[in-house]
């Protein structure tokens, strides 16, 4: 069910899959009903993961029981650009009717690959759109998962009202991470509260960078950065071994061990983008991109107790507050 293009090779093994029905017909006679979705997920982790399974679900369960056929071809870049430039490549070649990206150096690299073809774009968890060149384009469309920065940092005053200095981890390579970095710096030297930016561009060098924060900081925040996601697990462990508490941009981090975050729900999120590439693929028209609604504080309770932080602080913040242990490797 997935195409894998190595950084050597472009040629690909392929399996698809289909989802058809035949209860309703086409609007009109001649209206095409045969559509090939590429999904392309710039790598793998739980969030990105759980988006792509909740696109194709639904554009399943849209298509099921009208007579359209959907056939959905899967691609993963591994988290690299030169692949994923080989995979749009290969899509606009193979000619499909739709591209779906899943974060933001996917869906820019798609958007680069589709220059000048009419191939429709919709992309998945980009949190700055703007800041990643993708509004203005005709073509491209997408659902944001934008992050409210000034309420994370607000929880971790709220948890640990005595912090002096917070650590800032993040990879500078990732957009996603310059704007809500640049509003946590704003924002500590606002309440006068010190902090130590630490980046890499690898697992290793982020956990280097991780590493290199005990016994210098209170507490870390990292905002949405797929980079750092990579390495959660190992991250969490050394920080919560320290008792530093990692207050993050989604709940993926928290499920391998952060301390907490507070954002999207990623299924709705994937519904969401498959609503709007299924409307689009029928002959909708693309419009602006869609911001997701957040607000849904998630707890890693082992890590609260590894570092003695009572977050019941929380349920006065926000309707939902989840609780969940960390999942093992």
């Amino acid at each position: 069910m997935k195409k894998l293009i190595s950084l050597i090779l472009a040629l690909a093994m392929t399996f698809t899959f289909t989802a058809c029905g035949a209860s309703q017909k086409a609007e009109a006679s001649g209206t095409k009903t045969e559509f090939t979705v590429a999904i392309v997920q710039q790598l793998d982790h739980s969030s990105l993961d759980e988006i792509r399974t909740a696109v194709i679900a639904q554009l399943n369960a849209l298509a099921e029981p009208t007579n359209y056929t959907i056939t959905i071809e899967e691609y993963n870049g591994q988290n690299d650009a030169s692949v994923l430039n080989q995979i749009g490549t290969q899509v606009v070649s193979d000619g499909v009717d739709m591209i779906v990206p899943i974060a933001t150096m996917a869906a820019q690299c798609m958007v680069t690959a589709a220059e000048g073809t009419n191939i429709p774009i919709v992309y998945a968890a980009c949190s700055d759109p703007a800041s990643a060149g993708l509004t203005g384009i005709p073509t491209v469309t997408g659902v944001s998962d934008a992050l409210n920065t000034k309420f994370i940092l607000d929880m971790m005053l709220a948890a640990q009202p005595d912090v002096k200095t917070v650590g800032l981890l993040y990879s500078n390579s990732e957009i996603n991470s310059q704007t809500p970095i640049a509003e946590a710096k704003a924002y500590l030297e606002e309440k006068g509260i010190e902090y130590l930016e630490k980046t890499g561009n690898t697992s290793g060098e982020i956990l280097e960078a991780a590493a290199s924060m005990v016994d210098r900081v209170d507490a870390v925040f990292t905002p949405t950065d797929n980079a750092v996601m990579a390495a959660e697990a190992s991250v969490a462990e050394t920080l919560n071994a320290a008792g530093i508490p990692h207050y993050t941009g989604a709940d993926s981090f928290v499920q391998s061990g952060a301390f907490t975050t507070c954002g999207v729900n990623y299924t709705e999120l994937g519904t969401k983008t498959a609503d709007m590439a299924f409307d689009i693929l029928l002959g909708g028209s693309i419009g602006d991109f869609h911001v997701m609604e957040g607000g849904i504080i998630t707890v890693n309770t082992d890590t609260a107790a590894a570092c003695g932080i009572d977050y019941s602080v929380f349920n006065t913040m926000a309707n939902t507050v989840n609780a969940v242990s960390t999942i093992a490797d």
